[in-house]
């Protein structure tokens, strides 16, 4: 077993190293697949903590005029709004001793490296997908707190959630995003760069023990500023409360997916001519152009997706290769897992 605490001990260099003082290679057991982070377009914010940005409330709609009768003056009316950004980031220290005993130190400081990187993702996936800044206010707003009710009383956006009939806690949520610059896109600080930081200071930083006595190590250093935000809400639709219990997704009274999709499909503005067959408005700057659509799910409701197909001989699920990479989509949208989606949700009410 592997040594507690922040720094690589000689136990954790023994659990790394086989018989002949070789460095093991790891298999990575708490690698994730989330796709998400993959298809987010990343925009400069307008400011270096937050980003603010405006919105139509009302048009107008002008009168009916009769002969020597006038109409009145009218305007249109908008709003403004900001989400905020978040600082995600982490030190890695390795005594320069236990890097010398390793017998390769770029090979030992690239192994642990890569299980900040690994974890630093799928920390980032979780907070856009639930993150929340009230709970935790160094966070940024994620996904589910802003499509968090399907009551258009409590907030407009309800209309765009879905409920897929489950209650209690065995709940996941299915997720179609239109990523786009206009839509739903995310954030990095304005006057930088998109993307994970790292940066090797080498031994220049030395490390401290708890008494406060210095000693020599290798450091690196991981920053990512990010944060989300649905400009345009309408392109999101999240199908919540689908209980991933047999009861849920098996027999009889089981929630139909492809039926569900087929529903989720009619609510953004516009999609494609096999999605949904709107793909223009009347308004004369759509933000629709450029959207890139997506559907996300996790492992256990990527499986009911393949169960209920091959039951009911469903034709809408389809693989396709796209620049390489075979990709299975429903009405022409890709279908992708996320391991970050919980199975866990409370019902959203």
């Amino acid at each position: 077993m592997a040594g507690t605490g922040q720094w690589l001990t000689l136990l954790d260099l023994t659990s790394r190293t086989d018989g002949m003082g070789k460095q093991l290679r790891m298999a990575e057991l708490m690698s994730q697949f989330n796709a998400i982070l993959t298809d987010m377009p990343w925009v400069e914010s307008s400011e270096m903590t937050g980003h603010e940005f405006g919105y139509r409330t009302s048009v107008p709609q002008g009168a009916w005029r009769q002969i020597n009768a006038g109409v009145p003056y009218a305007k249109s009316t908008t709003a403004k709004a900001r989400v905020g950004l978040g600082m995600l980031e982490a030190w890695s220290q390795m005594d320069v001793v236990i890097a010398e005993r390793s017998g390769d130190i770029e090979r030992a400081r690239y192994l642990e490296d890569i299980g900040f990187l690994e974890g630093m993702s799928q920390n980032l996936a979780s907070v856009v997908l639930y993150g929340n800044s009230v709970v935790t206010p160094a966070e940024f707003m994620g996904l589910s707190p802003f499509y968090n009710t399907k009551n258009t009383a409590n907030a407009l956006n309800g209309a765009n959630v879905i409920d897929g009939g489950g209650t209690g806690s065995s709940n996941l949520s299915i997720w179609l995003i239109c990523w786009g610059e206009r839509t739903i896109k995310a954030l990095y600080p304005r006057g930088s760069k998109a993307g994970l930081h790292q940066e090797d200071l080498g031994t220049t930083w030395p490390g401290s023990d708890a008494l406060g006595n210095p000693f020599k190590v290798y450091t690196t250093h991981f920053r990512q500023e990010a944060g989300i935000v649905p400009e345009d809400w309408r392109y999101g639709v999240r199908i919540a409360n689908v209980d991933v219990t047999a009861a849920g997704l098996a027999g009889p009274s089981a929630l139909d997916l492809y039926a569900t999709l087929a529903r989720a499909f009619m609510y953004p503005p516009t999609l494609s001519q096999m999605a949904s067959g709107i793909t223009e408005t009347d308004a004369p700057d759509e933000a629709a152009i450029g959207i890139r659509p997506a559907l996300y799910t996790n492992r256990t409701g990527r499986l009911w997706f393949d169960t209920q197909g091959m039951r009911d001989r469903n034709v809408l699920l389809s693989l396709t290769d796209a620049a390489g990479i075979v990709t299975d989509y429903i009405r022409g949208i890709p279908l992708r897992v996320v391991d970050q989606l919980l199975t866990t949700e409370a019902q959203v009410v």
